[in-house]
Formats: structure tokens, C-alpha cells, sequence
């Protein structure tokens, strides 16, 4: 489809409450220029449908496309859709008063690889993206010039008189009603019923993307909280299960503890009882040997406490000292692995050297240097120095130099501590280079001789 030059070109913002925001293509270019922001936009991915619009503010074509913002406002910069070429080269789409329409989105693409930055309008009653742009392209808030129709007028050389028997209208029972050719109604009902089949084939694939992409979601959704609900159940068997052994532990412990209790204490009664079977002074004795025998089980319970705390103690000291020692193997190592890195890249080097490659370096004044192997390592460490001496300056020298030779202008400082910045005569050579003078205009360059006599 060519594009007539009564045609306009117009680009339509759509947010969730319809048609947000129009402007024409002109401005629209603009905008991807960055030479206009759109700050309301900001970090959004926008609806866009583009259209062509002729003089009777009918819409011809439509293409329906994603345009992403930045932060500040500012269109994608990596953008860039033929919205032209795709609507002279889609199919055919709903007919919004002039005839169907040339009609580009995501389930009809004339291009595939752009069919992924389109998107399919929505038909459903209520929030028809076709009817929005129809009824707001009527509005002419973009104030587009309108041809309004005017009948032609006839010449009056062309005008000819009829017959006196047809001035008047025929009597309608008499005359046989004129019946429409069946081809073209036959044709004409094929046409609209490809334009219905064709809509109701553009809604049903956009009622099935939304489907799917709900579903997508949805399962999604499901998929990420049965994970945290098995993340959960599985963290709360394993605390049910510490919690379990900590109890049936510390339950095994108590009986333990309890029975012991019980031995002592039926060992002791006996014991109490035969005390009492004999005299007192026996009672005594066995009550001095039982205390003393506890302060000796007692301290020697302590002992063993002491023993296996100084055990730890020194294992302890050697887990420390062996820490130390593998802290500083890897420290070596590492210092090992630098001094291999380096000694690596310098055998590099010399086969490189060896099989004939040569190192090249350019600089100003000096051109491409070739630089031998040898001299490899003093050009790394200072390469201006390195092109300072070829060209048989100074260091200070090639550098003021190199600044002249960048941007020819007076270095001299103002009174106003600003730079002179007076443009200069370009010293080709590093070699006449003067400092103070070749990079000083005439007034700067006559004070400071000045200075310099007195």
C-alpha cells in the first residue's frame, strides 16, 4: 500500500483506561530523538498503535506495537520498528468506515521476527481498542485538515436533453424491480463474511493469549507457593523431628538419673538400717567413711574435669598453631602462583617474539614505535617516558607537548584564575617545542620574558 500524500501519520498511547495521550508522527520521531521526554511514561512499557488517517479523518491502516521508557522519561534508544513497511505490507483488518483496514499486530505480522514487540487489540464490548481509536481520530484533537465530500458538477456542454415520456418517474407496480447481479451479491457476501470470520479469528487469538498468559500466571503462582509451603512443612518436620529425639534424649536421661536416685537411696536405707542394727559408734565410723568417700569420688570427679579441660586446652593451642601454619603456606602459594603468572606472561612474550611478531606502539611526534623485547618491561612501567626519549625530549617536555599538540591554546592563567585558552599555532615536532613560549600567546609569551629578565 503506497501512502498518499493526503494521508496523515499518527501515534496513540494506550494505558488501561484506553487512549491516554496522541500525537502526530513528527512528534512522535522527535520523541525518539530524545529531543522530547515523556516523564509521565517513566520506567514503563507503553501500548502504541500508529495509524494513517486520510482527509475524512477515517483510519486506512493501524500497526499496534510496545514502546519501553527509561527512568528519566526517555524512549528505548534501541527502538526501531518499520511502522511504515509493516502497514503498506499486513493484511486486512475490521472496517472502520472506509473500508477494512490494513491492520499489523502480534497474530497477524507480515515480519516474524518483529512479532514479539507487537500486541493484539482487545475486542470485547465496552473496551474495543478499535472503536477508541475511531472515536478519538473523530475527535480531530490533533486539528488534521478535513476535505469535506462536495458532489462534482457536471458541464453544461455535457448536459442533455431526455425524452418527453421519461420526464416522469414509472409507475413502480408497472415496471419489474431491478434485481442486484447474483455474482456481485454473492461476492459481497463472501467479502463480509471473510471480514467476520477474519474478526472473530483476530479476537478469538487475542481471548486465547490472554488465556494463556493468565494460566502461565496462575500456574506460576501455584508453582511458587507449593514451594514455600513445602520449604515450610519440610522446616517444621525437621524441627518436629529435633524436638522429638531432644525429648525422648532428655526422657531417657531422667530415667536414668531417676533409677540411680532409687539405688542410692534403697542402698542407703539398707545401710542406715543395718547402721542401726549396731551401735553407735559403727553408725558414726560408716558415716565418717561414707562422707569421706563421696569428698573422694567428689574430687576425683573434678580431676577428670580438669584433666579432659587442659586436653582441650591443648588442642585448642595446636588447632591455633595449625591454622598459623596453613595461613602461611597459602600466603607462599599465593606469592608462588604471582611470581608463575608473571614468569607465564614473559615466556609468552618470547615465543611471541621468537616467531617473528613484532610490538608496535603509536604515539604523537614519535609515530608507531617498534618496541624489542627487551625494552618490553621500561615501556609498560612509563610508556611516555619510553616515547619521550625517542623523540630525544624530556619526559616534562613530550607531556606540555602532547597537551599543545591536543589543543593548541594559550596555558597562561589569568588574572581572574581562568586559563587564556587563545588559539595557538600547532608545533608539529615535540623537538621545537619551547615551554613558556609555544604554548603561550604573544601578550602571555612577552611577560613572561619580562619576568625572566628582571
Amino acid at each position: 500500500m503506497q501512502i498518499k500524500p493526503q494521508t496523515v501519520e499518527a501515534v496513540l498511547f494506550f494505558n488501561d483506561g484506553g487512549v491516554c495521550k496522541e500525537m502526530l508522527y513528527p512528534e512522535f520521531e522527535a520523541m525518539l530523538d530524545g529531543v522530547v521526554s515523556m516523564p509521565e511514561f517513566a520506567d514503563q512499557q507503553m501500548r502504541v498503535a500508529y495509524v494513517l488517517v486520510n482527509t475524512r479523518l477515517q483510519i486506512r491502516a493501524a500497526v499496534f506495537f510496545y514502546l519501553d521508557f527509561n527512568e528519566d522519561g526517555s524512549a528505548d534508544s534501541g527502538w526501531n520498528i518499520p511502522l511504515r513497511n509493516l502497514a503498506e505490507r499486513t493484511g486486512r483488518g475490521p472496517d472502520l468506515g472506509a473500508g477494512p483496514i490494513r491492520l499489523a499486530c502480534r497474530s497477524q505480522c507480515p515480519v516474524s521476527w518483529y512479532q514479539m514487540h507487537l500486541w493484539d487489540p482487545e475486542l470485547a464490548q465496552g473496551n474495543n481498542h478499535f472503536v477508541m481509536l475511531r472515536d478519538r481520530i473523530k475527535r480531530n484533537q490533533l486539528g488534521l485538515l478535513i476535505e469535506e465530500e462536495a458532489p462534482q458538477a457536471v458541464p453544461a456542454e455535457r448536459l442533455q436533453m431526455v425524452a418527453e415520456d421519461t420526464w416522469y418517474a414509472p409507475d413502480p407496480a408497472k415496471q419489474p424491480p431491478a434485481a442486484e447481479p447474483p455474482e456481485k451479491a454473492e461476492q459481497d457476501q463472501r467479502l463480509k463474511a471473510a471480514q467476520l470470520i477474519k474478526q472473530q479469528r483476530l479476537r478469538i487469538a487475542s481471548l486465547e493469549q490472554q488465556r494463556e498468559a493468565d494460566i502461565s500466571r496462575l500456574r506460576e503462582l501455584a508453582t511458587q507457593q507449593q514451594a514455600k509451603l513445602r520449604e515450610e512443612i519440610a522446616r517444621l518436620c525437621n524441627a518436629l523431628t529435633t524436638k522429638e529425639q531432644q525429648v525422648a534424649q532428655l526422657q531417657s536421661e531422667l530415667e536414668a538419673q531417676a533409677e540411680g536416685f532409687q539405688k542410692n537411696r534403697e542402698e542407703m536405707s539398707r545401710q542406715l538400717r543395718a547402721l542401726e542394727q549396731n551401735s553407735r559408734v559403727e553408725a558414726e565410723a560408716a558415716r565418717a567413711q561414707f562422707d569421706e568417700e563421696l569428698q573422694r569420688q567428689v574430687a576425683a570427679a573434678v580431676e577428670e574435669y580438669k584433666e579432659q579441660v587442659s586436653i582441650r586446652d591443648v588442642e585448642l593451642a595446636y588447632r591455633n598453631e595449625l591454622d598459623s601454619q596453613l595461613q602461611e603456606e597459602i600466603e607462599q602459594l599465593q606469592k608462588q602462583r604471582d611470581v608463575l603468572s608473571e614468569q607465564s606472561g614473559e615466556r609468552m612474550l618470547e615465543r611471541l617474539s621468537a616467531q617473528g611478531m613484532t610490538f608496535m606502539a603509536y604515539h604523537p611526534g614519535a609515530g608507531h614505535l617498534t618496541i624489542p623485547l627487551s625494552d618490553m618491561a621500561r615501556y609498560q612501567q612509563n610508556p611516555l617516558a619510553y616515547a619521550a626519549a625517542k623523540c630525544g625530549v624530556s619526559e616534562e617536555q613530550y607531556q606540555l607537548w602532547v597537551q599543545h599538540y591536543r589543543q593548541p591554546v594559550c596555558v597562561a592563567t589569568l588574572t581572574s584564575g581562568e586559563r587564556c585558552n587563545m588559539p595557538l599555532d600547532k608545533i608539529e615536532a615535540p623537538g621545537r617545542f619551547v615551554i613558556g613560549e609555544s604554548n603561550c600567546c604573544a601578550r602571555h609569551k612577552s611577560q613572561d620574558r619580562l619576568r625572566t629578565g628582571s
